[in-house]
């Protein structure tokens, strides 16, 4: 005899199953509603969380492996005992596997990074490339192990932007969507990494996002706090600074240094910016003429870098051991010179040299030296109005890397998170409002933004600009066989004169086209040979370019103030 209460547990467990068939089949196809698209941002966001600790993990094991040190927050202090052969060969080997895989996985041998997080954001729906991305994740992790002078938290962010858009291949997420659960996914990976959950929900906004929509700061900070989860309970919920509190007269005394110091480390920021970009530019001149292979770019790199850390070990890695240094005020003023100037040639060379990483703790670590050493001239010469001049290598830390980062307000607020001072804050605060402004007049606002605006990718004007290289020409205009197409011979007329776009432009190329000839319609054609005569494809019209571009605007307006 058949149990009457198995059947109706059966029955429950097939209502059950074919209920969640049919949420999927909804979800896939209509997207999420808010309450599930919450439920994804926290599966996101611990999912991200456990990759930015494993990938943390994983740093510190390899590189204890190849270095042959148990802890490596103290790696160049046990460097300085290693034969000098083992510290030029391990980057080198680094950079030669950095080489193959980029070579193998990507077409031009370049690492992905947060720069293009952001242009997933702006021009993608929220989407980043998959292929390229792991072997640049992959890459990096090889690079930060093997002594690579950059930081985990780049490849962090783009990892966490490969998560976000596997899930939005998935459910066949809109732009929207996408955006905002890219958005997740890099709070919490950014959360995770610094256990800052508000400056992980912050930096996605600020600088990812680009804007501070109310409907995306729910699901960010659900992720964000997810992944602060996450990574306490691995690591513990404790500060990475402590900075004792100075007595609060000389302080507030001291406010006006700490606008002085933002002015320098402006400088110092578009300094550390421009030498990257003057590596890279070097090393694709040399290598054009040299017709050095693409796969060796980054082993000549490691060698440089090596070469280097034979007699500055200071500069392998992350650099935490000199950061904490220079913020207990353990240095000299000629060695946080030096280590300043040596550290902007080591991350110049590695980024350069297309071996990978981020530029966020590198930019911690220059800022925490340039800090301190304005903080000793400072204090030596008005020494009774004076408190410690490690404060001022907290504050320098968070004005370089605010600058570099272009985001003031997560960085001010990575700092007291990552310190628990409020007092500290206030210095950074004063310090990071000069130097974003000094630099942001000196390069395109970052150093993401500079990055994609070197690719042609202009992002850093605002959507009034990137947005006309969304709307593709052949997509606007109107065939020969439109009822309201342009005249025929009109439109060879244009041709002959050579007013015309190709049918693959953009209405970036277009738009110009009309203000320079002050045409109504530009014929669109198809170039084939230098040879072969144009072939008339149709005409786009000014009028129907302008909808577009409106309509763009208008959706872009909506979404940052929803």
């Amino acid at each position: 005899m058949a149990n009457p209460d198995k059947s109706e547990v059966s029955r429950h467990f097939d209502q059950a199953v074919d209920a969640c068939r049919d949420g999927w089949r909804i979800l896939k196809n209509r997207g999420p509603g808010q309450v599930q698209f919450w439920f994804i941002a926290l599966v996101i966001g611990i999912v991200a969380g456990f990759a930015a600790v494993m990938f943390r993990r994983g740093i510190t094991a390899l590189q204890s492996f190849l270095y042959g040190t148990e802890d490596v927050r103290l790696l160049h202090s046990f460097a300085e005992s290693l034969p000098w052969y083992m510290i030029l060969l391990i980057p080198v080997f680094g950079g030669l596997a950095v080489g193959l895989l980029l070579h193998r996985f990507t077409g031009d041998g370049r690492v992905r990074s947060v720069a293009d997080a952001i242009e997933g954001a702006a021009l993608q729906d929220g989407r980043i490339e998959m292929r390229a991305g792991l072997a640049s994740a992959l890459a990096s992790f090889i690079t930060l192990s093997s002594g690579g002078s950059s930081g985990r938290e780049g490849p962090v962010v783009h990892m966490a932007g490969l998560i976000s858009t596997w899930v939005c291949k998935r459910i066949n997420a809109d732009g929207i969507t996408g955006r905002d659960l890219l958005g997740c996914a890099v709070a919490a990976a950014v959360s995770a990494s610094f256990n800052a959950p508000i400056a992980g929900a912050l930096f996605a906004l600020e600088v990812i996002l680009r804007h501070f929509a109310v409907h995306a700061f729910a699901p960010i900070t659900i992720a964000a706090v997810a992944g602060t989860v996450v990574s306490r309970l691995e690591f513990g919920d404790v500060t990475e600074f402590f900075f004792e509190t100075p007595s609060a007269l000389k302080f507030y005394v001291e406010l006006p240094a700490f606008l002085i110091l933002g002015l320098v480390c402006g400088l110092i920021a578009v300094i550390l910016m421009r030498s990257i970009f003057l590596a890279e530019d070097f090393a694709s001149r040399v290598q054009a003429r040299t017709g050095l292979p693409p796969w060796l770019r980054p082993a000549v790199a490691g060698a440089l870098l090596g070469l280097l850390a034979i007699g500055y070990p200071h500069i392998i890695g992350v650099g935490y051991e000199t950061t904490i240094l220079a913020l207990k005020g353990d240095l000299i003023l000629h060695e946080a010179i030096i280590f300043a100037i040596l550290k902007t040639v080591a991350v110049a060379i590695t980024i350069g040299g297309r071996m990978g990483g981020g530029v966020f703790s590198p930019s911690l670590m220059v800022g925490a030296l340039s800090g301190l050493g304005f903080g000793l001239i400072a204090t030596a010469i008005v020494p009774e109005f004076s408190g410690e001049s490690s404060l001022y290598a907290f504050a320098g830390m968070g004005a370089v890397a605010a600058a570099v980062l272009g985001a003031p307000i997560s960085t001010t607020m990575i700092v007291f998170e990552l310190t628990g001072n409020w007092q500290i804050g206030l210095a950074v605060m004063v310090a990071v409002s000069l130097s974003t402004a000094v630099s942001s007049r000196l390069v395109d606002r970052s150093f993401f933004l500079t990055q994609l605006e070197r690719r042609g990718v202009h992002l850093a004007a605002g959507p009034q600009a990137y947005l006309l290289a969304l709307y593709r020409v052949s997509a606007l205009m109107r065939p020969p066989d439109d009822p309201r197409a342009a005249d025929r011979n009109r439109c060879w007329e244009l041709i002959e004169g050579g007013i015309y776009v190709d049918e693959s432009a953009t209405l970036e190329t277009a738009m110009p086209v009309f203000d320079q000839a002050g045409v109504p319609f530009i014929p669109v054609v198809s170039l084939g040979r230098e040879t072969t005569t144009p072939d008339l494809r149709g005409a786009l019209f000014h009028v129907d370019a302008l909808k577009a571009y409106n309509r763009a605007l208008a959706e872009t307006a909506a979404e940052e103030h929803s």
